[in-house]
């Protein structure tokens, strides 16, 4: 069986959706307004990720303010928050570039979703014509930050909040898998972020990984081996505005704990990542062939969506036949370091032309990554 391949998500949103999100928080037009400019640009994604042969397609996560948030508001600048939060929470990220994206702090219980993400698959399920499609959801570990770090919630301890959180993600994977979704994948992109202890954002030095690993296991444990072999966690050092917020932290600070999740397969940032070598040894030691029923799977990032630059479908596979001679041809699969837009407003400016741009890269770096990876199974046999 050749190597799988998988898109882990977003794509730049055009131009004339990011304007719609503006023009929209500024009141002048209508939800309807935004809703058209989302499905134009949730067809234009499904069409042209179809002609590049992408095995589960999606709709570029076009509806969403970002793969975090969607649960919680209808746009980044805050219209439709949730009337149970507050936007003066923790900050999820303080980027190298030095802009951050912050949390809605939770004033009152009970933690619900107001949009699930198989809300947004089902309207974009009609564009795919029959062709296979896949849905990103966010990790209860990252909205676990909703609730103040230190303090509580007047009314609503924070066990009664983890109690609804599972059961509001478990909802949100099983109604993709109910609405026709193939593949589910977690992000959970606060992973390594876990470990960086910045003094600017105090939870990155709580020792919350454990927490989170245990958290997201909660989740997973709630469905079978069978299910599981389709769920997905992908972890990377963010991209956002073509900016990480953690990529100096080592991954043997994560990989143990990230293959202690009972997920079947793992989309996993290494393109970016200059010691891949290492990180493949690692891998190799730390996946597991039996994670409470399933054997899990690492997915290679052989595509970095934050540099305009696009790969040669000669170096994805020469990174895929390395990865696989390490860790084991039968236990890999090739995917991105990241999704190409997790927000929904991000200009990409070191693609210098703009997110339009920026959305044709993305679309021919899927195109090389598959073209790659079929060279690579070629080269080995499978």
């Amino acid at each position: 069986m050749p190597i799988p391949t998988e898109v882990v998500g977003s794509l730049p949103r055009p131009t004339y959706l990011q304007k719609a999100y503006v023009d929209y928080d500024a009141g002048t037009i209508s939800k309807g307004d935004l809703e058209k400019a989302q499905d134009k640009a949730a067809e234009d994604s499904i069409v042209r990720m179809s002609q590049t042969g992408e095995t589960h397609v999606t709709d570029g996560e076009q509806r969403a303010s970002s793969f975090a948030t969607y649960p919680i508001t209808d746009t980044l600048g805050g219209t439709g928050l949730a009337s149970n939060l507050a936007t003066d929470g923790q900050y999820f990220a303080i980027f190298d570039d030095g802009h951050h994206r912050q949390l809605p702090r939770l004033v009152s219980g009970p933690l619900k979703y107001k949009t699930y993400a198989y809300e947004n698959f089902k309207k974009s399920l009609a564009y795919a014509s029959g062709k296979s499609m896949k849905q990103a959801v966010i990790a209860p570990s990252m909205l676990y930050l909703l609730y103040p770090l230190n303090g509580t919630v007047e009314g609503y301890p924070k066990e009664e909040f983890v109690k609804d959180l599972v059961n509001e993600c478990e909802k949100d994977i099983r109604g993709c898998f109910e609405a026709g979704a193939k593949r589910v994948s977690i992000d959970f992109t606060e992973g390594r972020l876990a470990s960086k202890k910045d003094p600017r954002n105090p939870w990155t030095g709580a020792d919350l990984l454990q927490t989170f690993v245990d958290l997201n296991n909660k989740v997973l444990d709630r469905f079978s081996p069978e299910e599981r072999k389709n769920i997905g966690i992908h972890t990377c050092p963010g991209g956002d505005c073509d900016s990480v917020h953690s990529h100096e932290v080592p991954y043997s600070n994560l990989l143990p704990s990230l293959f202690a999740m009972n997920a079947g397969y793992f989309l996993i940032q290494l393109a970016s990542e200059s010691d891949k070598t290492s990180v493949y040894k690692q891998i190799a030691q730390a996946l597991r062939s039996d994670a409470n029923g399933v054997s899990q799977k690492a997915f290679i990032g052989v595509i970095d969506p934050l540099n305009p630059k696009v790969e040669t479908p000669e170096e994805v596979c020469e990174r895929l036949v390395e990865a696989a001679n390490i860790i084991g041809k039968d236990n890999i699969g090739a995917t991105d370091d990241c999704g190409f837009s997790p927000f929904s407003i991000d200009v990409k400016p070191k693609h210098g032309q703009g997110p339009d741009f920026a959305r044709d890269v993305a679309f021919q770096k899927i195109k090389a990554r598959i073209e790659g990876t079929k060279l690579a199974s070629e080269k080995l046999g499978i």
